[in-house]
């Protein structure tokens, strides 16, 4: 699996801009990436902010993560413009019959895919070698493009899950 999605973030976008990442429960077919990447985009141009335009940035990145980016440099966003695009995202949810919000639900990848497991699963997946340390894990938590680029995709034993498991887990 081709993991470079660097080149597809936007360069003129300030580093402190502000992420928000929905992990789809599946992948997208086709049909559907093409109507949710014209419909992101239409939002992202039509985003608002106190009558005043959000410098925005949507996209579908591997098939089942939709990601929200928005440069405060420009403008702030308050809680209304994050509001609508938590509708947006309610909205996909309900159309595509897919989940968005689960955030018990870890992905890794494993085997050249991305593979869900419910966070309780997460001590046994490791004790049974379904995952490893070095497993690439995509950290959902975080909030600014540099983040992005920095620690989305990273090893288990570098996120912030080692905090939430026992060390000894996570001996190689």
């Amino acid at each position: 699996m081709n993991l470079d999605y660097l080149n597809l973030l936007p360069g003129e976008f300030h580093g402190s801009s502000r992420v928000w990442i929905y992990q789809s429960n599946r992948l997208f077919t086709v049909s559907e990436l093409l109507l949710l990447e014209d419909e992101l985009s239409y939002f992202t141009h039509n985003w608002e902010s106190h009558g005043e335009p959000v410098k925005g940035f949507s996209t579908v990145f591997f098939g089942q993560f939709i990601i929200f980016m928005a440069d405060e440099t420009a403008t702030s966003v308050g809680g209304c413009s994050t509001d609508s695009s938590v509708r947006l995202i309610k909205s996909i949810e309900s159309r595509f019959q897919v989940h968005l919000f689960d955030r018990q639900s870890l992905a890794f990848l494993v085997k050249d895919k991305i593979q869900l497991l419910p966070y309780t699963q997460l001590i046994y997946a490791l004790e049974n070698g379904f995952i490893k340390p070095d497993t690439l894990y995509f950290n959902n938590t975080i909030q600014t493009k540099t983040d992005l680029v920095k620690n989305w995709i990273i090893p288990l034993k570098d996120s912030w899950l080692k905090n939430r498991i026992a060390l000894k887990e996570l001996a190689d």
